[in-house]
Parts: structure tokens; C-alpha cells; sequence
């Protein structure tokens, strides 16, 4: 008896430890804002690093050792990016259904 109350208990214990967590509200706004802000320093760590670049830095750059924060920068940039897009389609998609969210992935890639 006492057995099968233990293994109750414990399933009741571990459906409980197991259940998901809602995360809270501003949680989304914060990585929305984060990932911003990740975007805006690689677009602004490569344009600087584009604007800054004297004749024999140009040459330089066939060194492939000169390529980590061009290629770093580029690639921060891209994830942050694309997790924005991401999670405003995934916001739309909520809201409006499937259709609505690739028509307005269509719109913004046309410009």
C-alpha cells in the first residue's frame, strides 16, 4: 500500500515540477529591444569599420586573420536580424492567422 502511494505522490510531484511556466509579459519586449540593439551595433561596427579603411588596410584584408570583425559583426547582425523578423511574424501570426503572416513577410521583402 505504502508503495503504491509513494509512486501517486510522486507522479503528482513530478506533474507538478513539469508543468509549464508562462513567461512574463515584458519579457518579449526585452528581447525584442536587445536584439535592436545587437542589430544596431553591427550595422554601426561595420560601417565604421568600412568608412575607416586606409589603402593598405584594403590590402591587408587579403590576410584572412583581418576578417574576424567584419564576419562577426556581419553574423551578430544577421541572427539578431532575422530573430526580429522572426518574432514579428510569430506576433502577427497570433493575431491574424497564417495567410496574414506570409503576406506581410511578402510585403516587407518587396519594400
Amino acid at each position: 500500500m505504502s508503495e503504491r502511494f509513494e509512486s501517486e505522490d510522486l507522479e503528482r510531484l513530478l506533474a507538478d515540477a513539469l508543468r509549464p511556466i508562462e513567461p512574463p509579459e515584458r519579457l518579449g519586449g526585452r528581447v525584442e529591444a536587445t536584439l535592436s540593439k545587437l542589430t544596431g551595433a553591427a550595422a554601426s561596427e561595420l560601417s565604421w569599420w568600412a568608412d575607416e579603411l586606409s589603402e593598405t588596410e584594403l590590402q591587408s584584408l587579403r590576410d584572412p586573420r583581418n576578417w574576424v570583425r567584419p564576419v562577426a559583426a556581419a553574423a551578430v547582425g544577421g541572427v539578431a536580424g532575422t530573430a526580429l523578423v522572426l518574432m514579428s511574424v510569430r506576433r502577427r501570426r497570433r493575431n491574424d492567422g497564417f495567410r496574414a503572416a506570409v503576406g506581410e513577410i511578402r510585403r516587407s521583402i518587396d519594400f
